[in-house]
């Protein structure tokens, strides 16, 4: 079976849910962690017995390290996946893969040039509705896809962007609430569609956040070659984070995604529903000790719940607990990248595939900043 060693950059809030695919997996060692801060590397490094650094580049010069998991702020990812690509190291990113199209053109290119696979995380495709959805509209049986509604209500206090240092900036998160929340969302919905985006037409605003300069509501309608129109809403200003919602309106019936739940409704009567139960994709038991602490029980529970209209479920802010709105199915992803890498094929979610969203992802700012539409793709007209 072939090894490989790992090196991970960035030890901040989303490590934890890097940190425990990775040793769950039998032909992954974690070689060496990085972050600028000292508290956070440290932990890491102990966790895993291994070694840490201040300076990526640094660790990007052993020999023993074959793959390079990238955890840092928006405006650092390109740099960091086209060094390691330029080291000869392979890369998995956390989501958004850059801030603009430019630099997202060059990690591609990057990859190509150093022959090595750069995958990007969207781990919300592998949710059991995500899956139950496209698999339903991929066979057929719901006919073609004829429009879509998307709808994010969240709630982000000012202490969140008070808190950070790179958060509600354009030149360091790039946004806020589409390329940051929304995204997820935007890329599940792009993803059931799958077809080429034609012209995204976009509203943005900051209506409840004075302290930044991003915007914290959105709205726009998204056009496909195929006919296929999407619209799309989206916000930081409610009172707690409600399950997201896609509806996929298709010739056959319709299918309705709630965070991790589908309802596939058919013309004939027929109705298949999926709810997604934690424990089929993170052991409990196996991930608390891990970590070695007792929150991962509030957090399976709230994983659990999710879904649940009422009164918001909190549970501990460590970079040790999922978070429940990012999901659980990074392991999923991460599995998948590693299973690719040793097979030598190209795994579910590369650079190339990522670019799709990050380009309308960019569409919906440069439409948004412009009050004009954004064509794309018209060259294959």
């Amino acid at each position: 079976m072939k090894k490989f060693g790992v090196g991970i950059i960035g030890c901040g809030a989303i490590f934890g849910v890097h940190a425990y695919p990775l040793h769950t997996i039998e032909n992954v060692e974690v070689k060496a962690v990085c972050d600028i801060k000292q508290p956070a590397r440290d932990a890491a490094a102990r966790l895993f017995g291994c070694d840490a650094y201040e300076d990526y580049r640094a660790m990007l010069m052993r020999d023993d390290i074959n793959v390079i998991h990238v955890l840092t702020p928006h405006y650092l990812h390109a740099q960091m996946v086209i060094a390691a690509a330029n080291a000869g190291k392979h890369v998995l990113c956390e989501k958004p893969m850059s801030i603009n199209l430019e630099d997202a053109k060059a990690e591609i290119e990057a990859g190509r040039r150093n022959h090595v696979t750069i995958g990007v995380i969207s781990q919300n495709r592998y949710n059991s509705a995500s899956v139950a959805i496209k698999t339903a509209i991929d066979s057929g049986s719901l006919g073609k896809v004829v429009g879509q509604r998307i709808l994010l209500a969240w709630f982000k206090p000012d202490d969140y962007y008070k808190n950070s240092d790179w958060h509600g900036t354009w030149d360091k998160e790039g946004g806020s609430l589409i390329i940051d929340q929304s995204i997820h969302v935007l890329d599940l919905a792009r993803w059931l569609v799958n077809d080429e985006i034609v012209s995204v037409q976009a509203s943005i605003d900051n209506r409840n956040h004075p302290a930044i300069e991003t915007e914290d509501t959105a709205e726009g309608l998204i056009k496909y070659r195929g006919g296929v129109q999407s619209v799309f809403y989206a916000t930081n200003n409610y009172t707690y984070n409600s399950p997201v919602m896609v509806e996929t309106h298709c010739e056959k019936g319709m299918a309705l995604m709630e965070f991790d739940r589908a309802q596939i409704t058919y013309r004939d009567g027929r109705e298949l529903n999926v709810i997604n139960n934690p424990n089929d994709t993170l052991d409990e038991a196996s991930y608390q000790a891990f970590f070695n602490q007792s929150s991962a029980q509030s957090a399976m529970q709230t994983l659990s719940q999710w879904g649940v209209f009422g009164s918001p479920i909190t549970i501990p802010i460590t970079w040790k607990t999922p978070r429940p709105y990012w999901g659980i199915t990074h392991i999923k992803q991460i599995k998948n990248y590693y299973e690719s890498l040793a097979a030598g094929v190209q795994p579910d979610i590369t650079a190339a595939e990522a670019f799709k969203t990050q380009e309308m992802i960019c569409a919906i700012y440069q439409s948004g900043k412009t009050r004009q539409m954004v064509q794309l793709n018209q060259a294959k007209e």
